[in-house]
């Protein structure tokens, strides 16, 4: 292992020698140190930053991550966390991802995508992400798989918000208060207006007011002919005690 580091570093030198003679190779693969190279300051071969291991020349965004940039400190490394933290601090310009929300690995994605479309890439960073060889490392399939599964939670959940949308309600010491469905409830636009129920989501603690369609075959089942009462049946459903349980809105006493 110490061997194959130094003789790696050693090669690394002995590219960045090269490449200061000006010969560039296509789809380069850079290690760290050369990549310090490219910070943008006078006498600098060039503005690069690395995200997830690809590097990007990011030259054109000078005013951003050039020196004096706000974004200065993403330039000439791999930061990726701090893609997705924000901490530009020395200890958040790391290239570890461990340990990320499924949110903050939809904010790497989001900005991957950004760069993809608005900068050239370059090539690869030797280290974390891809081998001497440029291949995939574990460590890049394993985030890979984790924005992957960030993507379809967030789909899901996008239909689970079209399925039962949040309702509408108001609180008043008096009244009590006023759960109630229309056809636009929350900024969920739809056909129908549907009914109060209580969703209790696994990963939720205890409940909240959606409106829940009362006719037609049940979500996702379009030909389904065993009821006609739309998601009513759901079992993570339950009805406000004491409302109708079809009125389209719902008073609890206070």
């Amino acid at each position: 292992g110490m061997w194959r580091g130094a003789a790696a570093g050693l090669l690394c030198l002995a590219a960045a020698w090269l490449l200061g003679r000006g010969f560039e190779p296509r789809a380069r693969l850079l290690c760290a140190a050369e990549l310090r190279r490219y910070r943008g300051a006078p006498g600098e071969p060039g503005l690069y930053l690395a995200l997830l291991g690809r590097v990007f020349d990011v030259e054109r965004g000078r005013k951003h991550y050039g020196p004096g940039g706000a974004y200065s400190g993403l330039a000439g490394r791999d930061a990726t966390r701090a893609f997705a933290s924000g901490d530009f601090t020395p200890a958040g310009l790391v290239d570890t991802v461990s340990g990320l929300s499924p949110a903050q690995l939809l904010s790497i994605h989001r900005w991957l995508s950004f760069y993809s479309d608005n900068y050239e890439p370059v090539g690869k960073l030797v280290g974390r992400f891809y081998d001497e060889n440029g291949a995939p490392t574990e460590a890049l399939r394993e985030v890979e798989a984790a924005i992957e599964e960030a993507l379809k939670f967030q789909a899901e959940s996008e239909q689970r918000k079209q399925q039962f949308p949040p309702c509408n309600s108001e609180w008043s010491s008096t009244k009590g208060t006023r759960f109630w469905c229309s056809r636009q409830s929350r900024g969920v636009h739809r056909a129908w207006a549907g009914v109060p129920r209580k969703l209790f989501s696994p990963g939720w603690q205890g409940s909240r007011c959606v409106c829940v369609r009362s006719t037609g075959p049940p979500w996702g089942q379009p030909h389904s002919q065993h009821s006609d009462t739309g998601d009513l049946d759901d079992p993570h459903l339950q009805q406000y005690e004491g409302c109708p349980p079809l009125a389209e809105q719902c008073v609890l006493l206070p």
